[in-house]
């Protein structure tokens, strides 16, 4: 009897392992460094449900296997809708806050994010700014972290394209408008900005890089 027991035990957890390591390859390795709440929910979840059930000779194997394979299923939906709906991702992941905006600090933003005076300017000081006046730009994102662009144009450290999405700030920063990034845009051959999945400017050049085709290197100060 007491062999058995520990038979089920080493089956249970080497099902845990293997949904976990299954996950992991199915919907990104995200989950090993959690940037969004999905992510945490993932691992603790995950986690509950193979604690509990590993020591607990009342739930057979195959409950065990069934249990593992609709909380697959539930993640899999999940990040499924939220990668397709924005509605959905902002439900799911919450919303990034603007925290400072051209130097000034936005205080009822800061409130409703839950970010103290403190808290904000320890953040910015580990990250080498000593006043908000050198900020343009500030986003308190959803894993707690700040996005800061500085008012730089030669510290630009953001994309000015990701996922087919323009930066603004990073576009008023380089003092240009939409209509030039559009004619750069098709002068490299694409048709839309939509096509972009990572755009960078780099000492005065256009970096881009589609979906679909190689890198292309464009002068942009013209």
């Amino acid at each position: 009897m007491i062999q058995l027991n520990y038979v089920q035990l080493f089956i249970k957890l080497a099902l845990g392992l293997l949904t976990f390591i299954i996950q992991i390859n199915l919907f990104g390795k995200s989950n090993l460094a959690p940037s969004t709440a999905l992510d945490q929910l993932q691992n603790y979840v995950l986690g509950g449900i193979i604690g509990g059930v590993l020591y607990n000779p009342n739930i057979t194997t195959l409950q065990f296997m069934l249990v593992l394979i609709v909380w697959t299923l539930v993640v899999f939906i999940l990040k499924f809708a939220r990668d397709h709906s924005q509605i959905i991702r902002t439900v799911i992941d919450g919303k990034p806050v603007q925290v400072i905006k051209n130097g000034h600090i936005l205080v009822e933003n800061c409130m409703r994010a839950g970010i103290t005076a403190n808290e904000l300017m320890f953040k910015l000081r580990s990250n080498g700014i000593y006043s908000v006046t050198q900020i343009k730009n500030c986003i308190f994102e959803r894993n707690g972290q700040l996005t800061i662009i500085e008012n730089d144009q030669r510290n630009i450290r953001f994309p000015l394209i990701s996922d087919g999405q323009i930066n603004y700030d990073v576009l008023e920063l380089i003092k240009h408008d939409e209509s030039w990034l559009d004619e750069k845009i098709k002068a490299a051959g694409y048709e839309n900005i939509g096509q972009i999945f990572l755009g960078e400017y780099w000492r005065g050049n256009l970096l881009l890089t589609s979906y679909k085709k190689g890198k292309k290197k464009i002068h942009g100060n013209n």
